[in-house]
């Protein structure tokens, strides 16, 4: 059986018949009143595995980005272009959010 960890996406999803990944459960990301307002840079172009390392020190964490922004990001991946703006959480409320 498949254990996933509190940095997955998928940590609250279960397993069926301790052989298949279930249907996704979100792990939601709220807004919060200290979010800030990103500017994709262009060394993060469909790379938020980087942005996630150096923002969280876990590149685990890129899922986050298309959570929080889910009116900006419908591809976590190619929609991480240079000069698109998205809210990014702060670390300390991102831990507590995530049980980390």
């Amino acid at each position: 059986m498949a254990k996933y960890t509190n940095k997955s996406p998928y940590s609250n999803t279960g397993v069926l018949n301790n052989r298949y990944l279930g249907y996704l459960k979100i792990r939601p990301i709220p807004a919060n009143g200290d979010d800030v307002l990103y500017k994709i840079e262009p060394q993060y172009t469909h790379r938020p595995d980087l942005l996630a390392y150096d923002l969280y020190g876990s590149s685990k964490l890129w899922w986050v980005f298309a959570q929080r922004n889910m009116d900006t990001i419908k591809d976590p991946i190619f929609d991480m272009k240079p000069g698109t703006e998205i809210y990014l959480p702060q670390g300390p409320k991102l831990r507590r959010t995530l049980g980390l």
